[in-house]
């Protein structure tokens, strides 16, 4: 590896990836990052606003829409890519609802452009990594954990976007030969994640007094992975991952919402009481999910018994330790939550125009 292009860099998991990479033992000197964001309400190039001096000739910014063939085409030629790790997407599963043409566009066809430069150039490539997500593989009941050999069983138009792509860069493992790799994950927290996710949404709300709207009882589960373990994951896949196969990162904590949100009031009650000394659970309001999020999933739960096993790999951090690391982070960094939160108003105003978005932003 010496030209990693890394798509969506300037998005959650990416940025975190980014900072990760350049202070790995593996990242040699004569190795570049070529971040390729579009810039959309989710991408922020705040986020690495101190890596482009620290490092200056190893991590380059270029602005660029993974749909357009010929500005990946450029991008590709211009700096030589070799490498490819595959973050950018649309995200969210409420959007998802409310405007699936996005979820298709970047998520399929986007992926598509990407693999088929990827294998125009093939003899000159080291690795194409697709990162992806526990969400294609449906709803767990109570009962046991998602494999890499659990049949896929979308139930939003999101998550049958991603398993889409899924699909296509196996096809193109199995039809072209192209050296490439897979990774699915659970429910990702930590510093940078934009707050129309559940933690942090509930983090900004919870400081502020606001209402904390959980969806139905709360009793929905979800496997919580700290960024940075997933980011070590990753790196661990792309350096001594067997090339076609796919793996699971799971954080082996599988918390219900309602807990997960009961938590945050309790860790910021300590930190930061209320002015009113009102306790912060008293701010939970439950919202019907049958009509917001329709297909709501139960549960999801990843079996990584594969990437510990086959590459040594398992999270290191606790999800208590963890969660307080990330409110911290939150209360530390105000002035970027309000560049990304009046980011969120803007998209809002221009893409609903006085319909009803989704809740997450609201």
């Amino acid at each position: 590896m010496k030209n990693i292009m890394i798509t969506g860099g300037c998005g959650f998991i990416g940025s975190n990836f980014i900072r990760y990479l350049l202070t790995a033992p593996e990242f040699k000197q004569d190795m570049r990052i070529i971040n390729v964001d579009k810039l959309t309400y989710a991408g922020n190039q705040e986020s690495l606003d101190d890596v482009s001096g620290a490092f200056n000739g190893q991590y380059i910014f270029v602005h660029a829409d993974i749909c357009d063939r010929q500005s990946m085409e450029t991008i590709f030629d211009k700096f030589e890519i070799d490498t490819v790790c595959h973050f950018a997407a649309e995200s969210h599963v409420d959007r998802s609802i409310v405007e699936p043409d996005a979820f298709v566009q970047t998520n399929i066809m986007g992926t598509f452009n990407l693999l088929n430069l990827f294998r125009a150039r093939k003899d000159r490539m080291f690795l194409f990594h697709h990162v992806s997500t526990d969400e294609v593989f449906g709803s767990l009941g109570k009962y046991g954990h998602f494999s890499e050999t659990t049949p896929y069983n979308p139930s939003s138009p999101y998550s049958a976007s991603k398993a889409s792509s899924d699909h296509l860069v196996r096809a193109f493992i199995h039809t072209y030969a192209i050296p490439a790799t897979i990774s699915n994950c659970s429910n990702n927290y930590g510093p940078y994640q934009y707050p129309e996710k559940l933690i942090p949404l509930m983090i900004l709300n919870a400081f502020e007094g606001k209402n904390l709207p959980v969806y139905g009882k709360g009793l929905n589960i979800r496997d919580w992975l700290y960024v940075k373990d997933h980011c070590r994951g990753i790196w661990e896949i792309m350096n001594r991952g067997i090339r076609g196969e796919t793996y699971n990162i799971g954080g082996d904590c599988e918390k219900q919402n309602i807990d997960v949100v009961c938590m945050i009031c309790d860790i910021l009650d300590k930190m930061e009481p209320l002015k009113s000394d009102r306790p912060r659970r008293e701010l939970i309001e439950f919202v019907d999910d049958k009509k917001l999020r329709p297909g709501h999933d139960f549960r999801y739960a990843i079996d990584f018994s594969k990437i510990q096993v086959e590459l040594g790999w398992a999270p290191e951090e606790s999800f208590e330790t963890g969660l307080e690391k990330t409110i911290q982070w939150y209360l530390d960094h105000p002035k970027w939550v309000s560049l990304v939160q009046k980011k969120c108003g803007e998209w809002l105003r221009r893409h609903y125009k006085g319909e009803e978005p989704p809740r997450c932003c609201t």
